[in-house]
């Protein structure tokens, strides 16, 4: 990356209201440059009081740069600028302010004696992938529907499905969420939501980038055949104090951050949720004797340290829990197991160790250390599964561009632990949730294991640019997996080439590749899975089109095709083992559709984009048998979302989304189970034979900042559903199955937060 430079300077205009006072005042920004190195957007970092911040910011917008460049090529790029406003003593001329940029040395003088500053590029990182969606910092915390979460905003990308009701899955182009893997700077986190899918685990405040992969990604990542979501935490800041307090009605956090000393520095948060104040009442009012309605917390501390200008140390830990416990009063008439306590627990943390050094300018070394837990308990009465499980990451890589030309990544991502499972349940088929009918009555089984986890892999990438234009991206990725004793190899490749890279950006895109997902602990240990079970094998392949259709609008199309093997499928086990099932690697699946986006990217006053999915996914169970829908297959997504900038502090936006029905299997009547005194329900012949209606609702966001001299003030209002559309997240049977009825979702939610800032 080359940083731009300062090419017209312009003087801002001292405010006559402080002129009395003489008083000096320094004006920090970051400024967002485009590939031009013109001035589209610039935000307050350090502020000296809404007169000075005001000039500061009507100078900023006159600036010119060369532009940012990656090799040879022009990209957009954040920087820190700087603005010093001072009036000279009575008995000297007043010289103008000086416009101090970023990391020109300015001549000492009586107005400015600054010896040097630090410049840091934040633009977009060249793709190592044929698609990769990037969210920016103005988008993911002002996307309307998402109560300003980050993670949540990844949800309106092309390629993810709509997960099902207070859910908090990621379903990517057709797959399970099983499939698909979350990281959190470099290290794999079992859950990204909260208890019910309404806010991350991971505050927005702290995010640097959110990087999505719906396919097709490069060999860094492994042991899964969806897609990625990489989440990387910002440093703190580098100079001085900040932080924030937000509280709303779904919860409250709080961030503080600052340097200790010039290469110190640290950044706390935490998070409480306020759901228990208002549910656990409902709750109460429907009959349940509430111990613990639902709550969540997360919290997060950093410390970072510069040993030199070439390394710097993180240590970074961080966790989640959610909790829920009810007493139901009544059992369920379908089903009388289904009574007595109802208690839910998951929760995970991490410590991260993280070593960056730059050996030369060209090349960079960054190594990461991750240990952590995994909780998660859901019980019923009598009835109960737990899972614990220690892990242990290291991942470490090497990226050196040896040649302008050539570029190679090679690195080492080694996964160990161990688990401990546990259960007292009926045989169940934990892919499907297929539970045979009624729990009451049927023989239960409690079983028990534990084991270990071992699964390093390498893996290697060569970024190659033959002729300018032309990026071609060929990697591969060795895994060994102890719990199937095996190796697997993913050759991988991807192509990428700007038709026109100096006028209105064509570019061409696709890739190719292997991928293998290893079984789910409780597919391939005893007793509660098959030894022997191999992974699951994904090929993917895409194809697309980007252009540029001016300076802050693209749009994208792509086509892909997903072809699944060896997946893993539950069978009755005649052999009669503890768990009553055995999983045999038979099936076999595909899911191929198309994606859209046309997305106007934050520059000015105003951000949005169109996505638009059209997808199939199927799953063949045994050879020989007709195709079937999959459980997540979505056939139409449709999101439009905008926001718009209306001055002295208000911004407006808006968001509707139109989704496909998820299929299901409807249950046909019942048959009296005697053994269990109630109704089992007789599904019908066809796997998925039924879809849920479509659902769609509109969402609408409304900001207001005021900036005062040293903080800002902000209020929100986030209203999900606006006009109260009763969607249909599942169906709901009476005691015999011979009437059924749409159960809704949630209606009209709005939300309502304040939020101050240092």
């Amino acid at each position: 990356m080359t940083p731009p430079t300062l090419v017209q300077s312009v003087e801002p205009v001292y405010p006559e209201a402080q002129r009395q006072s003489g008083q000096a005042a320094t004006v920090g920004l970051v400024l967002t440059l485009d590939t031009t190195g013109h001035v589209t957007d610039a935000v307050v970092s350090q502020s000296a009081g809404a007169d000075f911040d005001a000039a500061a910011l009507d100078a900023a917008k006159r600036l010119v740069f060369t532009p940012a460049l990656s090799g040879e090529t022009p990209v957009a790029a954040k920087i820190p600028f700087r603005f010093e406003f001072a009036l000279a003593p009575p008995v000297t001329p007043a010289p103008p302010p000086v416009a101090v940029p970023a990391p020109v040395v300015a001549p000492p003088t009586a107005l400015n004696a600054e010896p040097s500053l630090d410049i840091e590029v934040e633009g977009e990182r060249p793709p190592r992938e044929a698609t990769v969606r990037v969210l920016q910092a103005e988008e993911i915390t002002k996307i309307p529907g998402t109560n300003g979460d980050a993670l949540r905003g990844v949800l309106n990308l092309p390629g993810i499905a709509q997960p099902p009701g207070l859910q908090g899955l990621l379903i990517v182009r057709g797959s399970s969420p099983l499939d698909s893997l979350i990281f959190i700077d470099g290290a794999s986190v079992p859950i990204v939501y909260h208890f019910g899918g309404l806010s991350s685990v991971i505050p927005s405040e702290m995010l640097e980038r959110i990087d999505f992969y719906p396919g097709n990604f490069g060999p860094e990542y492994g042991r899964a055949s969806g897609g990625i979501v990489d989440v990387g935490v910002r440093s703190p800041k580098k100079e001085g104090y900040g932080g924030l307090l937000q509280f709303d009605l779904l919860d409250g956090r709080l961030l503080v951050e600052g340097a200790i000393t010039e290469d110190t520095r640290i950044m706390l948060g935490g998070r409480r949720s306020w759901v228990d104040v208002w549910l656990g009442p409902a709750l109460e009012s429907a009959g349940s004797s509430v111990r613990t309605a639902p709550v969540y917390y997360d919290y997060q501390a950093m410390i970072e340290h510069d040993v030199s200008d070439s390394t710097t140390l993180r240590l970074f830990g961080y966790g989640s829990d959610d909790r829920l416990a009810l007493l139901v009063a009544s059992p369920d008439p379908s089903d009388p197991a289904n009574g007595g306590d109802i208690s839910l627990h998951t929760g995970f943390w991490r410590v991260q160790g993280r070593a960056d050094t730059r050996l030369s300018r060209a090349t960079r070394w960054t190594t990461s250390l991750s240990a952590g837990k995994d909780q998660n308990h859901f019980g019923v009465g009598t009835l109960a599964f737990d899972v614990e499980v220690y892990e242990l990451d290291l991942r470490s890589e090497v990226r050196s561009q040896l040649i302008p030309e050539l570029a190679l990544v090679g690195g080492l991502d080694i996964e160990t632990g161990s688990f401990d499972v546990s259960s007292r349940l009926p045989p169940i088929d934990f892919e499907n949730n297929d539970s045979g009918g009624p729990l009451f009555g049927r023989p239960v089984t409690e079983l028990r294991a534990t084991g270990k986890l071992f699964r390093p892999s390498a893996y290697a990438l060569a970024e190659v640019t033959p002729f300018k234009g032309l990026k071609l991206l060929p990697g591969a990725r060795v895994d060994y997996t102890r719990d199937t004793e095996s190796w697997t190899a993913d050759p991988r490749i991807a192509v990428r080439y700007d038709m026109y890279p100096s006028e209105r950006r064509t570019t061409l895109k696709g890739g190719v590749g292997i991928f293998h997902k290893p079984p789910e602990e409780y597919e391939s240990i005893e007793p509660f899975g098959t030894p022997g079970i191999q992974s699951e094998t994904a090929t993917q392949y895409s194809l697309g089109i980007e252009q540029e259709l001016s300076r802050p609008l693209e749009v994208s199309l792509e086509g892909f095709y997903k072809d699944l093997d060896d997946l893993a499928v539950s069978t009755p086990n005649a052999a009669g083992s503890e768990n009553g099932v055995s999983y045999v690697n038979i099936g076999v699946g595909r899911s191929y559709g198309g994606e859209l986006l046309l997305r106007y990217k934050p520059e000015g006053r105003f951000f949005g984009w169109v996505a638009y999915t059209l997808s199939r996914s199927e799953r063949r169970d045994a050879p020989g048998q007709d195709w079937e829908l999959f459980d997540y297959d979505q056939t139409h997504i449709l999101t439009a979302l905008g926001s718009m900038k209306l001055g002295r502090g208000w911004q407006l936006g808006a968001r509707f989304r139109y989704i496909t029905g998820t299929p299901y299997t409807p249950y046909v009547g019942g048959v009296v189970d005697y053994d269990a005194g109630v109704y089992a329900p007789l599904e019908a012949t066809k796997k998925n034979s039924s879809r849920l209606p479509a659902r769609h609702q509109l969402d609408v966001r409304v900001d207001k900042t005021w900036t005062f001299q040293s903080w800002k003030l902000s209020t929100y209002l986030d209203v999900q559903n606006v006009y109260n559309r009763a969607n249909t997240e599942d169906i709901g049977y009476n005691y015999d199955y011979s009437q059924s009825k749409p159960v809704a979702g949630l209606p009209i939610l709005p939300i309502l937060g304040i939020r101050g800032e240092l």
